[in-house]
């Protein structure tokens, strides 16, 4: 009986440690932000109210809770505002970059499963030597290749390809590169592990009925990688959505994303009330594709057993 109850403390224990890691370092901070979304701005230390005094006791949490209201929510949802406009532009530049992310990471990845596995460490390896370096600094590296005197401009011209210099950087395209580029791995490296576990006998079997090589791959391979897919298009799409330092660096003024307005809000306008609002909105924008995801993989598990 002793052993059994060692071994549900154990048990518990387990399951509790990342219970409470959430706790502490998602949900606390999200309360936090979620109760100054709440609050007014107000010329103050800190800049908003209300804020709750305990030594006032019930009297204090009531009119803690009375000052508290949903008029930063109206105000990012008025449409007189950019922030709408910001939002579906986001969703549209990271939707974009998820779609060409997939063009270019499947094949990489398709090549790397098929691989000699003798060579599979090194290419992975490849593949994360981006990490090694500071995002910002290669996010840095692209404005001296995109720029009108950058190398790309330079290259082309000396090829006899154009005449004039491209104007790359600070537009949406710049981004876009941007994005493909620092997210690249985050594609990859899902779709080589759904890959590399494909039974290549389903292929032989294929192929020895008379299937040729690209129905194979249509009615084989993607139909068996589409969770690679699916977890490298999340990877990719949320991170995106909130990009602050690429349309930063890489767009121009009329590139519009979330981020760079939250920041605007947060820094230039000095608003933690409603850049509050707009970063728990992004949140619970993010929110649906996950629970989309997670939901048709239980459907999956569900049907599988």
């Amino acid at each position: 009986m002793a052993m059994a109850g060692e071994k549900g403390r154990g048990r518990w224990f387990v399951i509790a440690v990342p219970y409470l890691w959430l706790l502490a370092l998602f949900l606390a901070p999200f309360l936090i932000v979620f109760k100054i979304s709440l609050s007014q701005d107000v010329v103050a230390q800190p800049p908003y109210a209300p804020t709750l005094d305990l030594a006032q006791g019930w009297a204090g949490f009531t009119e803690f809770l009375s000052g508290l209201s949903f008029a930063n929510y109206a105000y990012v949802l008025d449409f007189s505002n950019e922030f709408l406009e910001a939002y579906g532009s986001s969703l549209i530049i990271a939707s974009i970059s998820t779609v060409l992310l997939l063009l270019v990471g499947y094949p990489v990845a398709y090549a790397m499963a098929r691989a000699p596995r003798s060579i599979q460490p090194t290419l992975l390896m490849l593949v994360i030597l981006p990490f090694w370096t500071s995002f910002l600094i290669r996010v840095y590296a692209w404005i001296g290749i995109l720029s009108q005197e950058g190398l790309l401009n330079q290259a082309l011209m000396a090829l006899g390809v154009i005449h004039t210099p491209l104007e790359i950087l600070n537009t949406n395209l710049a981004v876009y590169i941007g994005i493909v580029y620092s997210y690249l791995p985050f594609m990859v490296l899902p779709l080589y592990a759904a890959l590399e576990k494909l039974d290549l006998t389903l292929l032989e079997a294929a192929a020895d009925l008379g299937c040729p090589p690209a129905k194979a791959f249509w009615t084989i391979t993607f139909p068996l990688s589409l969770p690679g897919v699916a977890a490298g298009a999340l990877l990719c799409f949320i991170p995106a959505v909130g990009e602050f330092v690429i349309p930063d660096l890489l767009g121009g003024s009329d590139t519009l994303m979330i981020g760079k307005s939250l920041w605007t809000e947060f820094t230039v306008n000095r608003s933690w009330t409603v850049s509050s609002a707009v970063a728990v909105l992004l949140l619970l924008v993010l929110v649906i594709p996950i629970v989309i995801y997670q939901n048709i993989q239980q459907r999956e598990l569900e049907a599988g057993k």
